[in-house]
């Protein structure tokens, strides 16, 4: 991944946290541990970076897809497993339009989108142009995921 990103502002600071948070120890991976199901923590790092530490029970498929203008997400899954759907914004019809203050655009469903299926240790950057469905669960019942978003400025 740091070949398809050298050169990008941004990406250094946040690879930097990553690294740090993957070692078992290091204070970020302890707080990403000691959160409970339904908590959120941001990070905030450097040059507008930020982090959202989060743990959560996996969902059922839900049928909306968001996407982002003013950052990229690279969403990393630390504990546990899901499934995240994606597909490029032209091929999704808008059900809410962009709101600055939280940087988002929701989709309706859609039926051509790819499927991931992501374990621990696995990440995902998705652009402007990425409409994403994330924290779905693998089987029948969701199952605790412990996951960061790591925004990176456009």
């Amino acid at each position: 991944m740091r070949s398809q990103t050298k050169g990008w502002a941004g990406f250094d600071t946040a690879f930097a946290y990553l690294y740090d948070l993957m070692k078992p120890g290091t204070e970020a991976n302890k707080r990403l541990h000691n959160l409970a199901a339904g908590e959120v923590e941001r990070i905030d790092l450097a040059g507008g970076v930020f982090a959202m530490e989060q743990v959560y029970i996996s969902k059922p498929r839900y049928g909306r897809y968001e996407s982002h203008r003013r950052y990229i997400d690279i969403q990393v899954i630390v504990a546990g497993d899901e499934l995240m759907e994606v597909a490029d914004i032209n091929r999704l019809t808008v059900e809410e339009p962009y709101v600055e203050e939280r940087d988002l655009i929701m989709y309706g469903d859609f039926s051509g989108a790819s499927v991931l299926r992501f374990h621990a240790g696995d990440a995902a950057v998705y652009r402007p142009e990425d409409g994403h469905m994330p924290n779905l669960r693998v089987g029948a019942e969701g199952a605790l995921v412990r996951k960061v978003v790591v925004k990176v400025p456009v």
